[in-house]
């Protein structure tokens, strides 16, 4: 019995010794195309590839990215950079290691028959608008704009959006947030045609931000083997998000297998993978200090109220790409 016990416990000392390091992500939102490149990398054995054990953490609306993360419940999330730089500003410490989003998909989508042409028509009229850091940018704009949100003929009433496309259908909002690879689908689906509609694409009005970087811990890349962990992560991640780029339509299935809630339409699935591949596209995982720049810069002109008061130091770091894509 002794020897046997013995030999367990050196089986099981082995096996521990070669068992495969652990990441756990966290998603901004739930499993959709919008996260293919993970997915994808999860299911062709690209991260086994890199010796990580990846688990990937859907999100919700209840579910907040940066408390996940603060708390210990995961190693890395997705993040808006607006979102990140303000939870940095206010005392944690994270910091973007990967940018595969090139491209900002956000935009208002307004129903053309309130007369809205230009920002500065938003002027009297309701707007629904994402909370939980996902309103940063849109104050920021309206903030260059010199337009209040405190409502009244001469600002914008701001419709706190929950995430579905129903003030705008029901006539509650003149315009409401939407993403170019679903919530404007969505509208279109419930059967308004685009000509009654007027979009606002936020890069086409110069206060595009980042969107959907992958953000860890400032404290935990002092530590090597999590550096080095992080340099696999993001290697295997950016060969899973090339490979939903080129190939749309297997991304989108391998997302919908990944879907254990059974909700999403695989109609819905391909047309988004399609819209997210021009977002990720030019991209190789570096943050690019002139898109990092643009969004700081955003946040910053603020006026009286900014959405972050002072220059970031230390926000982001080109050390776990630089290692990942040499």
């Amino acid at each position: 019995m002794k020897k046997l016990l013995t030999s367990a416990l050196a089986l099981l000392t082995a096996t521990a010794a070669y068992a495969a390091d652990e990441v756990r992500l966290q998603l901004q939102w739930v499993t959709q195309a919008q996260f293919a490149g993970y997915y994808v990398a999860l299911d062709k054995g690209y991260y086994d590839a890199e010796d990580l054990d990846v688990s990937i953490l859907p999100g919700g609306p209840d579910i907040a990215p940066p408390q996940v993360l603060a708390g210990g419940g995961a190693d890395a999330m997705l993040n808006w950079m607006p979102s990140a730089l303000a939870a940095r500003e206010r005392g944690l410490p994270v910091v973007n290691i990967a940018q595969p989003f090139k491209s900002s998909g956000l935009m208002l989508t307004c129903w053309k028959d309130t007369g809205i042409t230009s920002p500065a028509d938003f002027k009297g009229k309701t707007i629904g608008v994402w909370f939980f850091g996902n309103e940063y940018p849109f104050l920021s704009w309206m903030s260059q704009e010199g337009i209040s949100t405190d409502g009244g003929p001469d600002g914008v009433t701001v419709l706190r959006q929950g995430f579905n496309v129903d003030p705008l259908l029901q006539r509650q909002a003149d315009c409401i947030s939407t993403m170019t690879y679903n919530e404007y689908g969505q509208v279109l689906d419930a059967g308004v045609s685009e000509d009654e509609l007027v979009t606002f694409k936020y890069e086409n009005q110069g206060v595009a931000t980042l969107e959907d970087g992958i953000y860890v811990l400032e404290d935990n890349l002092n530590d090597p083997a999590f550096a080095d962990k992080m340099v696999r992560f993001v290697r295997a991640s950016m060969k899973g998000w090339k490979y939903a780029e080129a190939n749309p339509g297997e991304a989108a299935e391998i997302v919908l297998d990944n879907d254990e809630t059974g909700a999403q339409t695989k109609a819905h699935q391909v047309r988004m993978m399609g819209e997210i591949a021009k977002l990720t596209a030019g991209s190789n995982g570096s943050l690019d200090p002139a898109d990092y720049e643009r969004t700081v810069a955003t946040l910053m002109a603020g006026g009286s109220d900014p959405v972050i008061t002072k220059m970031p130091e230390g926000a982001w770091t080109h050390a776990i790409t630089d290692a990942a894509l040499k």
